[in-house]
């Protein structure tokens, strides 16, 4: 849909499965060349790899801890050493756990904060980097949640985590405007990936979710996607510090459908 990422370069955190897959296999159809990292699971990466690669693209996995900093150094490295440049960057990477906040270890706080937020800082950090040193009208794109806005109970860490993806979006896409560099946000809302298919799979859980979106179902992962494709292209050139839900309106407030309350 999209000529003007034809052969553009992208590096794209966490998609080797999820919303992350789905986004570097809709990038991929617009024939854009990838990046992307893994942890320890070099086969699922490879299978990747072949996915993109099957679906019009091109993609590199690179073993690579998002909260480390000379790690995501090695992204930016891998993306200008295979593809030659760097043109758009998106944290996808995130994680959860699920446990009362007077429960919660000071460890589980810190690595859901390590990835979520701290992985976003860092890597915005090394897209900004290259985009200044060469003078590119660059696009970051960061993964948020509908729990930027909605609280969510003995998910605090991850709420806060993603309330601060929002927070800092907004606040860098202001520092960088007059820089032609983007920066904004994606927000899923209830979304049919590997990291909820256990939930979804129980008919009472599906049915206790679905309740709380207006549109009455789960999205799919490349309903995501068709959203990062468009702020990745110049069909969305005005817009900086925004964040998009993909939510099937969950951020509505469905409780107050006809005027109750």
């Amino acid at each position: 849909m999209y000529s003007d990422l034809n052969g553009k370069v992208a590096v794209v955190t966490g998609a080797s499965k999820g919303i992350g897959q789905a986004i570097a296999i809709r990038l991929a159809k617009e024939h854009m060349k990838l990046v992307f990292n893994y942890n320890s699971d070099a086969k699922g990466a490879q299978k990747a790899v072949e996915l993109i690669k099957d679906n019009g693209g091109d993609a590199v996995a690179v073993q690579a801890d998002i909260s480390s900093e000379s790690d995501v150094k090695d992204l930016v490295e891998a993306a200008v050493s295979n593809f030659g440049e760097l043109d758009l960057w998106i944290n996808n990477a995130g994680m959860e756990n699920k446990v009362h906040t007077h429960e919660m270890a000071l460890e589980d706080w810190q690595k859901v904060i390590a990835v979520n937020l701290t992985g976003a800082f860092l890597g915005t950090k090394a897209a900004l980097n290259y985009f200044l040193d060469n003078s590119r009208h660059g696009n970051i794109i960061n993964m948020s949640s509908v729990h930027d806005t909605i609280p969510w109970p003995t998910f605090s860490h991850y709420a806060a985590s993603k309330g601060g993806v929002k927070m800092f979006s907004e606040t860098v896409a202001l520092e960088y405007a007059k820089k032609n560099i983007r920066v904004n946000c994606i927000a899923p809302g209830a979304i049919n990936t590997p990291i909820n298919a256990e939930k979804f799979a129980d008919p009472e859980q599906y049915e206790q979710t679905t309740k709380l979106v207006p549109m009455d179902r789960i999205g799919k992962p490349s309903e995501v996607a068709a959203v990062a494709a468009w702020l990745a292209s110049n069909e969305s050139s005005y817009v900086t510090g925004d964040t998009i839900y993909v939510d099937g309106g969950m951020t509505l407030y469905p409780e107050f459908e006809e005027g109750k309350g």
